[in-house]
């Protein structure tokens, strides 16, 4: 076994995008080879009134006529008809001469006794240009208003959430908007995009198509690609800009087999047995992807896994192949930030002379020899353990193998003959979502093993109790579901829980495309209790209810009412039902692509009581009021792509992830966020009791609103918690942390420990230091401005007027000047001490260069908005002169016109937790949250920064500097860093801090604002 650990310095190399050069060539004879096509996954033509079939549009399936217009006209057929369903392509093949456009929650499907292939036949006019990317198939975000013919009306994409419009914030810098065009194409998929899909239908690009994409889809939950063959001969990639999941797709040829960025709404991008085969330059390209893949096999390409130049990602790769790989198997970058988290386990290698590449330094993994098993490969933030310190590290373990071992077999579940499916409305049951089909299910349940649901609302009024063998199959989670009506009766009054599905102990139960709905006035309800065995699956299963949940006459539900604060029906009480999906009593399996995000759930998912193995990939939980996720009692499940979000509405005091009593349990590319309009802190993502051998591997827990999560792990057995958002690497064993030996602080007064000054707030910031020694601070949500007075020591309320205070600068006349979040652009000024009569409102003038005036800008952006062309931050183009003439607050036109996103503004001057001031040449700091970068540029006379470059591979909340240029950064803790941007000390605070500002009657008193209260360290120097 090879073992190699190394620590890199906190240090960034900006180097030229894309894969390296000089790679070598694949030739083409081995590029191009055909493989044998993959199996059908449905045989037979399935029987549903609801759904539409190509044959009746006049498409031959020859492979010489053009089938564009008849494949087209099917789908929109399906969205004139019922909106949300299923095409059924049969086998044959299907020239294709332009784009197919699917609309949302469609999902075509193929069948036949081997797969319908989409072809484009060699040089198709349009595919010809490399620079002008067209794609076979396109997943749209609605169908555009001039061809939308259903009762007249345009659809709408599904109700999205404040969250993933935050989410779109999360792009790399210069990348725009999605899709879309002044031409009349339809705009992409986005975070609304739901259920929509392509399975079971090959891609074929022939021949000089140099300009061709397979598939275009950056959809987001319980939308997918599956059981697919790309033939990208020429063509830049199978599949260009995707999102949610991949199963069975395998690629051959092209440039790229998948080059892809963030999904839409954030989330992680999950691939399972997925193969790449002959691509020139990567089998896959990505940026910013949480690209989590389980058993990929890579062969023949240059590089398996590329990440772009000065771009992070999580990447996940687990039980993978890779064979005759000519260049690094994996292309990492931007390698000393901690937002760069790779971990790689259990990868078989044949002929792979380099496992992995670092872009920036230049450092590479060796192979040990020309077969080996890469047991682990890791680069990211590191810790051991909870309490341990953390550093950049990187792991490289390696086994000699003297044999190929075979591939892993597949944890998805083969579905049984289609000649064994019978189909539930043949047996009685109606699906009109009025009529009870509980006996007929029963029925069903007791004569036939595969039992096949056609589209409808089956409406249950008792739990249906399966087989150890059944098998529930639907092709469509939103609009083929098993429904509780609301107060039905089973479900009603206090009791124990009670499910709609009960799948046995040990069983091999698999249920796929399908929902169920527990309703909102079912207080006993749990939609399944899963009991089967380690060879179960549930797979594309919706829990259904909240955001993208029907009603029974297919309208889609409101989740809210008119201020987002409950349901519309204040009946139906959130938080009032079990968890939605139960897994207990030595249940386990593999459960892949779930979403449940029912608000009257009290989880989305509890796992208790068992030590079968589970796995799950790709999971969302979210929108719940007190547990995404509770696992109690449990052991051996592994967790990857797990993705929570928290509403601002129900979400403000939900815990994500509670684990009590439970071991060896591992978390990959686990996903957390709190919505852009959250207001209400809380303090941590994770709670931990009584477990050990957790393992969390590529752990991102963020926010673009003023209240991520104060810490991301909180240890309650040993009360010890980490506050670090964004690690690779983190080993809890549950032993009490070692106690860390205390070093003799650099930068505090001796004897000097941080103190608290006064509590009791809601969440503060915003605060600035009067000329008179003063602090002055905000409680936004409270519309409080306080004071702490530099002679008595004591904090009282300034002003609570309802302006709706943000951030707070002053002049040296000692006027405040508040930063307000109250219409557009709006800055005023008071005198402290004057009534509250007394305030006067500040117009934005344009910005010039003011030599003599200090500028106050944002010290901080969740992350740092940049001009396309310079690259540097976005100028200031406004500023409000102070009262006195003396200061400016710099100001951009966000701020000026009350920009906003999803209802949130997010100009950096009320994003900021505060704000500083500077004069021209000075050094100025800026710090992002998401980017986890601080940089350094020089105050411009125009209050604008120049010569803009990364100071530390650190980011948080807050910046301050004392007059030795030292630079106190607060994330998580407050580090301070010399000038040079060494770590040479860490203050350490009671709890997160999110603004620290010198002051005091000598300067030398560091304010430390923390959400609930107000803390004080005397420093050595005294502020810059």
């Amino acid at each position: 076994m090879n073992r190699l650990v190394s620590t890199a310095l906190l240090t960034i190399v900006l180097v030229s995008a894309g894969v390296a050069s000089g790679q070598p060539q694949i030739p083409a004879a081995v590029r191009d080879r055909p493989a044998r096509a993959g199996s059908s996954y449905y045989t037979a033509r399935l029987s549903d009134p609801k759904a539409v079939h190509l044959e009746a549009f006049g498409a031959k399936g020859d492979g010489v006529t053009d089938d564009s217009g008849a494949i087209q006209r099917a789908v929109d057929r399906v969205q004139e008809t019922v909106g949300q369903g299923v095409l059924f392509v049969p086998e044959g093949r299907y020239r294709l001469t332009r784009t197919i456009d699917v609309w949302p929650s469609i999902r075509l499907i193929g069948y036949g006794t081997t797969r319908p292939v989409f072809v484009l036949a060699p040089n198709s006019p349009g595919y010809q240009d490399r620079n002008a990317e067209r794609q076979m198939v396109f997943f749209a975000g609605a169908r555009p208003r001039a061809t939308a013919t259903r009762s007249g009306q345009v659809p709408s994409p599904p109700m999205s959430t404040g969250a993933r419009g935050g989410q779109m914030a999360a792009l790399p810098a210069g990348v725009g908007a999605r899709g879309g065009s002044s031409d009349g194409r339809p705009g992409d998929a986005g975070p609304g995009t739901f259920y929509s899909a392509m399975t079971n239908i090959d891609i074929e690009i022939g021949e000089g198509n140099r300009g061709a994409v397979g598939v275009r889809g950056t959809y987001a939950q319980h939308c997918f690609l599956a059981h697919m063959d790309i033939r990208i001969g020429p063509g830049i990639a199978g599949v260009h800009d995707t999102g949610n999941v991949m199963e069975d797709v395998r690629f051959f040829g092209g440039t790229y087999g998948v080059w892809t960025r963030t999904p839409s709404p954030g989330w992680q991008f999950t691939a399972v047995d997925v193969y790449f085969e002959g691509q020139t330059e990567a089998a896959i390209r990505e940026t910013m992807a949480g690209l989590t893949l389980v058993r990929p096999h890579f062969k023949n390409v240059p590089t398996a896994v590329s990440i772009d130049a000065n771009a992070y990602d999580e990447l996940w790769i687990k039980d993978g192949r890779m064979e005759d790989i000519s260049g690094p198997a994996v292309i990492v970058s931007l390698e000393d930030n901690a937002r760069t988290e790779i971990n790689v386990e259990n990868v078989v290698c044949r002929r792979v002379p380099t496992f992995a590449r670092l872009r920036d330094s230049g450092k590479t993994f060796a192979a040990p020899g020309e077969s080996y098993e890469a047991k682990v490969f890791s680069h990211g933030l590191h810790f051991t353990d909870v309490g341990a310190t953390p550093e950049i590290a990187d792991i490289f373990e390696t086994t000699v193998l003297k044999a190929v071992p075979a591939p892993k077999q597949s944890d998805l579940v083969p579905l049984p003959p289609a000649d064994t499916w019978v189909n539930v409305q043949s047996l009685g049951a109606k699906g009109d979502g009025i009529t009870d089909d509980t006996e007929a299910f029963r029925k069903a349940i007791a004569a036939h093993q595969t039992i096949y649901l056609p589209m409808g609302y089956y409406v249950i009024s008792d739990t249906l109790a399966l087989r150890p063998d059944t098998v529930l199959i639907g092709l469509h989670p939103l609009v083929t579901a098993l429904v509780l009506l609301d107060r039905t009766d089973a479900f009603q009054g206090v009791g124990g829980p009670k499910p709609v599905v009960e799948a046995p102990r040990a069983g091999t139960n698999v249920m796929i495309g399908l929902g169920i709905y527990t309703n909102g006035i079912n207080p006993r309800a749990v939609g399944v209790k899963w009991m089967a065995g380690k060879d179960s699956m549930m797979n594309d299963v919706r829990l259904l209810g909240g955001h993208g949940t029907n009603n029974l006459d297919g309208t889609r539900a409101t989740p809210y009412n008119n201020n987002r604060t409950a349901d519309a029906d204040p009946t139906r009480r959130w938080d009032s039902q079990y968890p939605s999906l139960w897994v207990t009593d030595g249940g386990g399996g593999t459960f892949f692509d779930i979403w449940t995000p029912s608000s009257f759930a009290s989880a989305g998912m509890l796992i208790s009581d068992t030590a079968t193995e589970g796995r799950i990939y790709q999971m969302s939980s979210e929108h719940h009021v007190r547990h995404e996720i509770q696992i109690r009692n449990a052991a051996n499940w592994r967790i990857y792509a797990m993705q929570t979000e928290e509403e601002r509405g129900e979400g403000g005091f939900a815990l994500p992830l509670e684990i009590d009593n439970s071991h060896d349990i591992t978390f990959a590319n686990f996903h957390l966020y709190r919505v852009i309009s959250s207001y209400q802190p809380f303090p941590w993502a994770v709670k931990m009791t009584a477990s050990g051998n957790i393992r969390f591997r590529n752990f991102h827990s963020y926010s673009n609103s003023k209240v991520a999560f104060d810490a991301s792990v909180f240890d309650e057995t040993h009360n010890t918690e980490i506050r670090q958002r964004e690690f690779a690497w983190l080993d809890v064993s549950g032993a009490a942390p070692v106690p860390r030996v205390a070093e003799s602080p650099v930068v505090l007064e001796a004897g000097s420990k941080v103190r608290k000054l006064a509590g009791g707030f809601f969440n503060i910031s915003g605060g600035v230091t009067h000329p008179s020694g003063d602090f002055y601070f905000v409680d936004a949500y409270r519309q409080r401005i306080y004071r702490w007075n530099a002679v008595t020591g004591q904090v009282s309320t300034e002003r609570d007027a309802p302006l709706d205070p943000v951030n707070l600068a002053v002049d040296k006349a000692g006027n405040l000047m508040v930063v307000s979040y109250a219409g557009t652009g709006t800055v005023y000024a008071f005198k402290p001490g004057t009534p509250i009569d007394q305030v006067q409102l500040l117009t934005a003038v344009d910005g010039a260069p003011r030599p003599g005036l200090t500028a106050v800008r944002a010290v901080g952006e969740w992350r740092v908005a940049t001009d396309r062309a310079t690259s540097l931050p976005a100028p200031k183009t406004l500023h409000y002169l102070s009262p006195d003439g003396t200061t400016y607050i710099a100001a951009d036109r966000d701020f000026a016109t009350g920009a906003s996103s999803w209802g949130v503004k997010g100009a950096d001057l009320l994003r900021a937790f505060g704000l500083a001031s500077g004069r021209p040449g000075q050094a100025f700091y800026l710090t992002s949250e998401a980017e986890v970068v601080t940089w350094r540029g020089t105050l411009a006379p125009d209050g604008n920064l120049t010569d803009v470059k990364p100071f530390v591979q650190q980011g948080g909340e807050g910046v301050a500097v004392d007059a030795r240029g030292n630079v106190y950064l607060a994330a998580g803790h407050i580090y301070v860093y010399d000038p040079a941007g060494k770590l040479i000390d860490t203050i350490e605070t009671p709890e997160r801090p999110t603004q620290i500002v010198f002051g005091g009657k000598d300067g030398r008193t560091l304010f430390i604002t923390a959400r609930t209260s107000l803390y004080s360290v005397r420093t050595k120097v005294a502020g810059r």
